[in-house]
Parts: C-alpha cells; structure tokens; sequence
C-alpha cells in the first residue's frame, strides 16, 4: 500500500503528521536530498515537499518526472510562499496541453477580465 509523506522545515510540516502523513523534517541540502531519493525509492506515491526545499532539490526531483509514481508536489511552507507550486502547475498544463491556457493573460491587471 502506498503512503504519502511530507518533507520540508519542522514548523511547516508538522501539522500533516495530525492527519496521518508522514513527516521527514530535514536540515540541510544533503540530508533532504538522500532522504528524498530513499523516500522516491520506497512505498511513497505522493511526496508533498516545501517550495523553498523543492527548488533546491530540482535536480534530483527531475529524475522523477517522468514516473508515475511519486508525485512530487510543492507546497508553501511556514515562512511564505515563493510561487513555485504554480509555476509548476504552469509548465505540467503547456506539457499536457500543448499552450498556456491558465496564465495566458498575466499580462493584463490584476482583476481585469476579457470579454469575447
């Protein structure tokens, strides 16, 4: 059976364990990084990870992309969030769909709607 687990900074994750997942609160870079891989190795099919450690673990993280499982899903963590979950929500919809249909007006201001 598979499990879902949750990586980043202590104070971010801590609350997930409440509700049945597994923590990992990792430190440093090196850590977070041997840890994911035997995390992407094992039983887990969702790794939730923070958006700050998921920018520093791209590389390793790309070596994952392509497999059905685990998914790896940034998360904002406790000390603000840096937009990486939506730029990858960005970039897997232009993947499966061929063009940018949720951010294709970005440039118009905030609040601006297109009528056709």
């Amino acid at each position: 059976m598979y499990k879902i687990a949750v990586m980043g900074d202590r104070d971010s994750i801590y609350g997930f364990a409440a509700i049945g997942m597994d923590i990992f609160p990792v430190v440093n870079y090196e850590e977070a990084a041997k840890l994911f891989k035997r995390l992407a190795e094992s039983q887990y099919a969702v790794i939730y990870m923070t958006e700050d450690l998921h920018e520093k673990l791209d590389n390793e993280i790309e070596r994952y992309r392509n497999r059905i499982v685990p998914a790896v899903i940034p998360i904002p963590g406790a000390y603000g969030n840096t937009g990486k979950g939506m730029r990858d929500i960005k970039k897997s919809v232009e993947r499966a769909v061929g063009s940018d249909i949720i951010f294709n007006n970005e440039n118009k201001e905030a609040g601006e709607k297109e009528y056709e």
